[in-house]
């Protein structure tokens, strides 16, 4: 990252520090178009272009925003297991019918044996007769979805203190208690603990709601002690312990070649003993302790390192597995020798569990965890983020790492979390290895973002190749606008120029919980609340260039593009100085071509407000076809955005292109990102 990224929000200011970086004031833009020229762009069909990275485009991911609890992991319960506070049972409630009266309290006297499973929720149930029942309830994250006709299934974990027995009803209702949804008998609760499980329908005239909660109840007096209260809508290929469909459908429709995870922030932890242990979250979920996570909320580990491999199976996406380095957010560092050699050890543990056949030990635990076969996997990241590491180890660090897995797995492509020409990458470097390539972390306003487009055009070729592991335009909240939209196409459009050196990239943050408390990261690519789920135009500028990607990158030259003049504003530490100001190209282009389909994908950003006509010439074509496609993402604002309101405000809109062939005129909308479809069969 350069010096001028914004900081993370402020809201969580344990994270918040990774970002800590002189923030731009304001943005002044004047556009001065060239109104005398028209504007060519010469596509050298002639030469034979830049492989393209199968991996080009992926997918970035951690807990953050609720991404995965309360997000993409369809648990609906929240606190199932009563670890979020350790005062009071917070997001449970008790339930009470006039004429009962009971009280609910957190218990740790009796732990369900076998298990993670330490905190208990105590009803005591004194006053429950017929007619006048008692209970719990849970709120969920900001409510429980209801929709119609659907199937949830729930199950929990429950004792009583007698041998009498208690029954007991299960239900969704709503949150004022007066409309059932669906309703189920739990079971009778006798002696020790026992997992019980019960299906819940809704029937096919229930109007969708959110503001309902789920409600484990009974008529009859006694106590009773829940733990791992859980409820499940449908998931995405209907997995177990799986995903929400609406959201992985979103994740799949982008076709990206790679999800890194498990974080971030989130893989380091506030401290190394709560960082991201991965083998604490294998196995059945009663067996997963959670942890703190490092946004402000605790992590159930219902994603654990098989689920983050299974999705992306179930995006046809290969992993990039991060691996704990030694390094935690709060500056706590294992140094390079005999101290760090566990964490190496556990790095190469994990590596097997994602790759090693059965005969291994690792390999033979994933299969006992339902996946026999190996995943495949190309590139490990070594930390994240080590450039904030003010005891400048990371060297040391990543050498132990780097000789031990190469000396083990020689075809793994490792990335250093430094070296790149970011301002983070640049605060310390490794010397000792050379990596095979590097995360590079740009996090910038729309103007900086576009002026940025073309910094790939002067990288060095033959040094390790660029991972740019996190990066996003940032305007708009929660989801980003127009705006940021046609800056990080912009900022595509260089890394497809310059596939010779940009290998992988992914934006970040992926997902946000829109609901007030449920944004620790301003600007971000999807949102949703418990009901519905939307991307933003970055979403589908994303989306637009990773579905229209060749396998060669075309050399692509363009004249006489007008210019919009960008002010930056001074700095705060230094307000007397005013930095010079900059030309920003009004109009972006990059082309690859798809051998397989016989297709050249032209794409063009216009970033101002009024049409703009281009000649475009593919120079060297045999063929190309005098009609085609436009796929173009287009608003009458630059400040137009989706929301949960209105989803689809600004959304592609694709249409017969007319008039094409190896030489031809197109008139660019304002705002515009076009993709144009060319056949060169």
């Amino acid at each position: 990252m350069k010096s001028n990224i914004p900081t993370r929000s402020a809201a969580m200011p344990v994270a918040q520090r990774r970002f800590r970086a002189p923030a731009l004031l304001s943005l002044a833009v004047l556009i001065a178009p060239l109104a005398m020229a028209q504007t060519t762009v010469t596509i050298d069909l002639a030469k034979p272009g830049i492989p393209v990275s199968p991996t080009f485009y992926g997918l970035m991911t951690e807990e953050i925003n609720y991404s995965y609890d309360g997000g993409l992991y369809a648990e609906l319960v929240r606190n199932r297991v009563f670890k979020d506070d350790d005062k009071a049972p917070v997001h449970w409630s008790v339930v009470q019918d006039a004429g009962g009266s009971a009280a609910i309290a957190l218990d740790r006297r009796y732990p369900v044996p076998a298990t993670a499973l330490t905190t208990s929720l105590r009803l005591d149930a004194a006053h429950a007769t017929q007619g006048h029942r008692v209970g719990i309830a849970n709120d969920g994250y900001w409510g429980i979805p209801v929709k119609p006709n659907t199937r949830y299934r729930a199950s929990f974990y429950a004792r009583t203190a007698g041998a009498g027995g208690v029954p007991l009803t299960v239900s969704i209702e709503g949150a004022d208690g007066k409309t059932v949804y669906a309703q189920a008998e739990g079971g009778r609760i006798d002696g020790e603990w026992k997992r019980y499980s019960v299906t819940l329908t809704t029937a096919a005239d229930v109007k969708p709601t959110a503001d309902a909660r789920l409600v484990i109840a009974t008529e009859s007096p006694g106590t009773v002690w829940f733990n791992q209260v859980s409820l499940f809508p449908p998931t995405y290929k209907d997995r177990p312990n799986g995903n929400r469909v609406d959201l992985m459908q979103k994740l799949v429709d982008m076709k990206p070649r790679f999800l890194r995870f498990p974080g971030g922030n989130y893989l380091e932890g506030v401290t190394v003993d709560t960082r991201f242990k991965w083998k604490e979250t294998l196995g059945p979920v009663a067996q997963r302790p959670g942890h703190p996570g490092t946004w402000g909320y605790r992590s159930s580990d219902g994603m654990g390192l098989l689920e983050f491999l299974e999705w992306t199976e179930d995006m046809k996406a290969e992993p990039v597995l991060a691996v704990f380095a030694g390094y935690a957010l709060n500056g706590e560092n294992v140094p390079a020798g005999p101290a760090l050699q566990p964490f190496v050890q556990e790095a190469l543990d994990e590596i097997e569990y994602v790759t090693g056949d059965v005969s291994t030990t690792w390999g033979a635990r994933r299969a006992r965890d339902g996946h026999p076969a190996p995943f495949k996997l190309r590139y490990v990241e070594i930390g994240n983020e080590d450039g904030f590491d003010k005891k400048k180890t990371y060297d040391g660090r990543y050498t132990q790492f780097h000789d031990a897995i190469k000396a083990k797995y020689p075809r793994l492509k490792l990335i250093s979390t430094v070296n790149g020409k970011d301002w983070l990458g640049q605060q310390q470097k490794v010397t000792s290895r050379v990596p095979d390539l590097v995360d590079e972390h740009y996090y910038y306003k729309p103007m900086q973002m576009m002026h940025d487009a073309a910094r790939y055009d002067s990288y060095e070729r033959n040094g390790p190749k660029v991972f740019i592991g996190e990066w996003a335009s940032q305007e708009g909240e929660p989801t980003t606008d127009l705006h940021s939209a046609l800056a990080d196409a912009a900022f595509m459009t260089g890394m497809e120029r310059n596939a010779d050196v940009v290998e992988m990239a992914c934006y970040a943050p992926l997902l946000v919980n829109a609901n007030p408390g449920g944004v620790q990261w301003r600007y971000n690519l999807v949102g949703y609340d418990a009901q519905a789920s939307y991307g933003s135009p970055s979403y589908y500028a994303q989306k637009m260039f990773s579905n229209y990607l060749g396998d060669v990158s075309l050399p692509v030259t363009a004249q006489k593009v007008s210019t919009q003049t960008w002010q930056e504003a001074a700095r705060k530490e230094t307000p007397q100085v005013l930095p010079p100001a900059q030309e920003v190209p009004t109009m972006f282009f990059s082309a690859t071509r798809s051998a397989q389909r016989g297709e050249i994908y032209l794409k063009v950003v216009n970033a101002i407000g009024s049409a703009q006509t281009v000649q475009v010439d593919l120079a060297g074509a045999a063929k190309v076809a005098a009609e085609g496609k436009a796929i173009v993402l287009s608003s009458a604002q630059k400040e137009d955005t989706n929301t949960i309101a209105e989803p689809t405000k600004v959304v592609p809109v694709t249409s017969k292109a007319s008039g094409l062939g190896k030489r031809f005129s197109y008139s660019f909308a304002p705002y515009s990102v076009t993709v144009l479809v060319l056949s060169s069969k």
